[in-house]
């Protein structure tokens, strides 16, 4: 919490900035102007939040927010510590369409705020008109679980709309309780100092190994779970092999 304070006078300067080279002059009505903000914002958030678990150097920084085999209000708060050093690059664009800097910080912290309060196991289903629109407990749950089906689901803060428009959407299943934590749990998930450097110790490793620079490359850009001699696989593969076995399965049954 102390890096992201600190680190937010840093961005308010740089949006100040491409606010002050906009390249459109917003005039909207207010309602208008925060409800595109807001939408907008979201948006921007999603498409960070993707990157996070899609590219494995980001991934070792946000990696910490998934390290709880519990899920709570603290869970809410174990955040991605140098997080903030970059997340305000999302941002940019809408500071180049025209919102201003401080509104941009202000949406960030009060949909910031909304996300952390969906770490609950309290509430267990929003009513369905809410659930189609917004981001629930539920769907946050199932961001959070380990399990094969659940992985790099639900990345949306306060919209699940983007996760369905864009095919990272997942139910909560009843017959699929969702088991929280790594796919490869960490020992000693509550030391700080391996919570927030674990990733990277292992990163660090790979490039160490004899492989080719350009498998190196992708070690750092690939999704997390690529390995250039299958030795581990990305969730995507992880889901096919489950969802061969299902088809092959259901294949044996049916010649029974």
């Amino acid at each position: 919490m102390g890096v992201d304070l600190l680190f937010r006078v840093v961005y308010v300067f740089v949006l100040m900035y491409c606010y002050q080279h906009q390249i459109v002059d917003l005039e909207l009505n207010p309602f208008v102007y925060w409800f595109l903000l807001f939408v907008l914002e979201d948006l921007a958030f999603y498409i960070e939040h993707s990157v996070d678990h899609y590219c494995r150097v980001f991934w070792a920084v946000h990696v910490t927010h998934h390290s709880s085999e519990h899920f709570n209000l603290t869970t809410g708060i174990r955040s991605s510590v140098f997080q903030p050093l970059y997340r305000f690059i999302y941002f940019i664009p809408l500071a180049l369409i025209g919102f201003k800097p401080i509104d941009i910080m202000f949406m960030y912290s009060a949909t910031q705020i909304y996300g952390i309060l969906l770490h609950t196991q309290y509430i267990k289903k929003m009513p369905a008109w809410f659930e189609l629109v917004f981001v629930s407990p539920s769907h946050h749950r199932v961001h959070h679980g380990s399990n094969v089906l659940y992985l790099d689901k639900n990345m949306g803060m306060a919209l699940i709309i983007w996760d369905k428009l864009f095919g990272t959407f997942q139910e909560e299943l009843h017959d699929e309780p969702v088991h929280y934590g790594l796919k490869t749990p960490v020992k000693d998930n509550n030391h700080p100092i391996k919570m927030i450097f674990h990733e990277w110790v292992s990163l660090y490793g790979i490039l160490k190994s004899k492989i080719s620079f350009r498998d190196k490359l992708r070690y750092l850009y690939m999704p997390p779970g690529w390995s250039h001699d299958g030795s581990s696989k990305t969730a995507r593969q992880l889901r096919e092999e489950m969802q061969s076995k299902e088809v092959v399965r259901n294949e044996e049954m049916e010649m029974v």
